[in-house]
């Protein structure tokens, strides 16, 4: 049998096409999850500079000034000087767990954004147990950090690993009952509807002044899990020597500080979606909406300004946390307990109780 050539032509541009399809078809598979990826670590290298430039602005001294322009580039610069340094392992440690653990930090973490609403149609995955979900995936971080303090087979790293867990038991009951308490004023645990039944009232049906208490046992309690000053016991270096991080060196210590910075990401867009109505902009004398016709212009310019809005929100909010780490002193472990325990905890489930009280009254 003989095949004419331009049969052949016919076939094999035919194949090429089907090739380019499958090709073309894996690439805009990958473009939603590299998309998220990359735009959270440009977030992460903001905030980075923002706290060096803020730091030194308030201890009167020169920040970041010469990798880029105004420094911009230093957090690049650190993390590409981490990524070239060598990995060293503890001789009697656990490799397994000594490698496993920052992966499971960072990877819990990442794992929150996929519910975190950045426009109302823009969000990865909206589900009706959101911010539940966004709990118990954070629950998991801790457990990466046991298992580094104790695959380092050190006794400075696995204090600071049991320190960073208990802390993290401490202050997670407390901020769980704040979001109950925003689930219950929502009629809903989806942060979409979170948002929107906020923007129903204007600015003043923001949760920040309907939940006051709790908006500030919830801003205490994301400091601490996000072990910031002055809850940072498990790192702090004249107790511990750096705590769970003492044994490690280069990328893997740099996942530890990756993680930090994404902790702090994810907890400042939580408090903009559940507190401070998310990519709404209902503020008087701020014209905005009604200038840019935001409800009547198309899809993506709204879907823009929505982002704009709510990354806006999440880095002026920023400013709190980035202060208080150079203004307040550090707490010792007991105050941390006590704190969490016998404040926080009462005060959680009183606003708790007061919450379900009016929304019964109001039934």
């Amino acid at each position: 049998m003989i095949i004419d050539t331009p049969e052949v032509q016919d076939i094999n541009s035919f194949s090429r096409l089907e090739y380019l399809k499958e090709v073309y078809g894996i690439i805009w598979m990958l473009v939603p999850i590299f998309t998220p990826v990359l735009g959270i670590t440009i977030g992460v290298l903001a905030i980075v500079w923002l706290e060096r430039e803020i730091s030194a602005g308030i201890q009167q001294r020169i920040g970041p000034e010469y990798a880029g322009p105004l420094g911009i580039l230093q957090a690049l610069a650190d993390g590409t000087k981490l990524l070239f340094k060598e990995n060293l392992l503890p001789s009697r440690g656990d490799t397994r767990l000594f490698s496993i653990g920052p992966s499971i930090a960072v990877i819990s973490i990442l794992l929150s954004y996929l519910i975190i609403p950045f426009g109302s149609n823009l969000v990865l995955s909206d589900l009706n147990i959101g911010v539940f979900l966004w709990i118990a995936i954070s629950s998991i971080a801790p457990i990466g950090l046991l298992m580094s303090g104790y695959g380092s087979n050190n006794k400075y790293s696995f204090l600071g690993g049991l320190r960073a867990a208990a802390q993290s038991i401490s202050y997670e009951i407390p901020l769980t009952l704040c979001v109950l308490s925003i689930s219950l004023l929502s009629n809903s645990s989806s942060t979409v509807d979170i948002v929107e039944a906020q923007s129903k009232y204007g600015f003043w049906g923001w949760n920040l002044w309907r939940q006051p208490i709790g908006f500030i046992v919830f801003l205490i309690s994301s400091l601490a899990e996000c072990e910031r000053l002055p809850f940072d016991l498990p790192e702090a270096e004249e107790e511990l020597v750096a705590g769970y991080q003492t044994e490690y060196s280069g990328i893997k210590f740099g996942l530890f500080y990756v993680a930090s910075y994404l902790n702090l990401l994810v907890s400042s867009l939580f408090v903009t979606v559940l507190y401070l109505g998310g990519w709404d902009l209902s503020i008087p004398y701020i014209f905005v909406p009604e200038f840019f016709e935001i409800n009547k212009a198309g899809e993506v310019f709204g879907t823009t300004i929505g982002i704009f809005i709510t990354l806006a929100k999440t880095y002026l909010f920023l400013f709190i946390p980035i202060t208080t780490r150079w203004t307040l002193p550090r707490m010792r472990m007991d105050q941390l307990l006590n704190l969490g325990w016998k404040f926080l905890l009462p005060i959680s489930l009183g606003n708790l109780l007061l919450t379900t009280s009016s929304q019964l009254l109001s039934l």
